[in-house]
C-alpha cells in the first residue's frame, strides 16, 4: 500500500523520502528511521496526504517542529507527515493568522515587528503553532490559550475542514490533545497594541532567560515532565540530587534537572531508562508520580 501512496506522492509533486531520517528531525537528535516521511507545503497538500495515507490503510503520525517528541529507536513502520512547510503569517489588525508549521519564535517576531503584544512569552520556545495550540504550550505566565481565539482544521473522522472557537483549554491540553482526528491548519491570535521597540526588548529578555536557565547546548525536547499541582518537576529532581544523573548518553540536566539532554549519541532506549530512574526516585522521596510531557512515537 506504501508504493500506491507514493505514486499519488509523485503525481502531486509532494516532497517525500523513503526510510527517513528521525533523528535528524527532532530537536533531541534521538530516533531510528520511518518508513515514509512527507514534507507538504501547504494546507491542500497536508489534507492530500492525510487522505490518501488513510485511503491506504496506514498509520501516520502528524509531526511540527520535532520538538516536544521523543522518535523511538530501529526501523518505525507507517508514515510520518511533518508540517514544517506550512508556515505563512498574516497579520491584519490586531489578529495575527498563522499556518501550524509557523515557528512560535517566528509568530512572536512577526507579532512584535506589527507592534503587537501578548505573544512574547513564545519567542525562543523551539516549537510550532500547531503543537503549541496542541499541547497548550507556555512560558513566563503566558500560555497559549491567552491569545488563540480560533483555529481551522481537518477532521480525519469525517473529512471536512472546519473551524473551532473552543479549544478547551487546559494545563498541557486542548481539544486537539483530546481529539486526534482533528489535524490543526492554521491559527488565529488576538494580540494587543504596543510599542515595538519594547515588545522586541520583553522578546530578548525572555530569549535571555532561557539561554540562562536551559540546557540549549545540548539537544533536548524541552521540559521532560509536566508540572505537577502544587510542585514544580525540576526542584523535586534536583531535591532528589539527580542533577548529572546519567543512562548512556542521556543525562538531568545539570543547569535544569527538568530537562532530559542528549549529551553524548543517546538512544530512545537510554531515554526512557532515565525517566524511570527519575519517576521512581520522585515518588520514593515525595510520594509524586510524574508526567512525561514529551510525546513519545513509534
Amino acid at each position: 500500500m506504501i508504493e500506491r501512496l507514493i505514486n499519488s506522492l509523485e503525481a502531486r509533486k509532494i516532497e517525500y523520502y523513503r526510510n527517513v531520517s528521525l533523528s535528524t528531525l527532532s530537536t533531541f537528535r534521538v530516533g531510528g528511521h520511518g518508513e515514509l516521511g512527507i514534507f507538504p507545503k501547504s494546507a491542500d497538500e497536508l489534507i492530500f496526504c492525510l487522505s490518501e495515507t488513510m485511503t491506504a490503510g496506514l498509520t501516520y503520525h502528524v509531526i511540527g517542529n520535532g520538538s516536544n517528541i521523543l522518535f523511538l529507536d530501529g526501523n518505525l513502520a507507517g508514515v510520518f507527515i511533518f508540517t514544517k512547510g506550512l508556515n505563512r503569517i498574516e497579520i491584519s489588525g490586531n489578529t495575527v493568522r498563522a499556518e501550524a508549521g509557523a515557528t512560535l519564535s517566528a509568530t512572536a517576531t512577526a507579532a512584535a515587528k506589527a507592534s503587537l503584544c501578548g505573544l512574547e512569552f513564545a519567542k525562543g520556545i523551539p516549537g510550532c503553532i500547531g503543537g503549541a495550540v496542541f499541547m497548550n504550550a507556555g512560558a513566563y505566565g503566558g500560555q497559549m490559550s491567552d491569545v488563540v481565539t480560533l483555529s481551522t482544521c481537518y477532521d480525519t473522522s469525517s473529512g471536512r475542514i472546519t473551524s473551532i472557537d473552543d479549544h478547551r483549554f487546559s494545563y498541557r491540553k486542548s481539544i486537539y490533545e483530546e481529539n486526534p482526528s482533528l489535524i490543526c491548519l492554521s491559527v488565529e491570535m488576538k494580540l494587543g497594541k504596543g510599542n515595538t521597540e519594547d515588545i522586541l526588548k520583553k522578546c530578548d529578555e525572555y530569549a535571555q532567560k532561557r539561554r540562562q536557565s536551559q540546557p540549549l547546548e545540548y539537544p533536548s525536547a524541552g521540559s521532560y515532565f509536566k508540572r505537577p499541582e502544587g510542585y514544580f518537576a525540576g526542584k523535586l529532581i534536583e531535591d532528589c540530587g539527580l542533577k548529572g544523573l546519567s543512562v548512556g548518553g542521556a543525562a538531568v540536566s545539570e543547569k535544569h534537572a527538568g530537562f532530559i539532554i542528549n549529551r553524548a549519541d543517546a538512544t530512545a532506549a537510554d531515554i526512557l531508562s532515565l525517566e524511570e530512574k527519575i519517576k521512581n526516585a520522585v515518588y520514593k522521596k515525595f510520594g509524586v508520580e510524574l508526567e512525561r510531557e514529551v510525546r513519545v512515537i513509534g
